[in-house]
């Protein structure tokens, strides 16, 4: 009855995006090939989880983009870090989330089935950084 009072907060400008933004190209294992460039990235909480959302813009025909959010939970990268005893750098942050992109990519059936967020898991990030040889 009062939801009007529970909006929800809106949610930061994203940031971090290139000033020049570079198109790229990924033929996935569905069949697709997509192309897709970074808008930014912004803190943001998935429920208890508190992380960091990447936004790419993507395409499968190259007419109609659209946004594709991957979740990055600190308490995944937290994980990793205590388990092996260094820090996440920021450009480390940001394969995980590109890498988990191209495993949508690879996975997802269709390009709709894009739109629903890509949420990244502990055991996503460790094997990422076991598959780019960074653990």
């Amino acid at each position: 009855m009062l939801g009007w009072l529970r909006r929800r907060k809106p949610e930061l400008p994203l940031s971090g995006a290139p000033a020049v933004r570079r198109l790229k190209c990924y033929s996935a294992g569905s069949g697709f090939v997509y192309e897709y460039y970074f808008e930014g990235q912004r803190p943001a909480r998935r429920g208890p989880d508190k992380g960091t959302q990447y936004v790419f813009a993507v395409t499968a025909d190259r007419k109609n983009y659209f946004a594709v959010s991957v979740f990055v939970s600190e308490r995944c990268l937290r994980r990793f870090e205590k388990a092996h005893g260094r820090n996440v750098t920021g450009a480390e942050r940001y394969a995980v989330a590109k890498m988990s992109l191209f495993r949508a990519f690879d996975e997802r059936p269709s390009p709709a089935a894009l739109r629903e967020e890509i949420m990244v898991g502990a055991g996503d990030v460790e094997a990422i950084f076991e598959r780019l040889g960074l653990s």
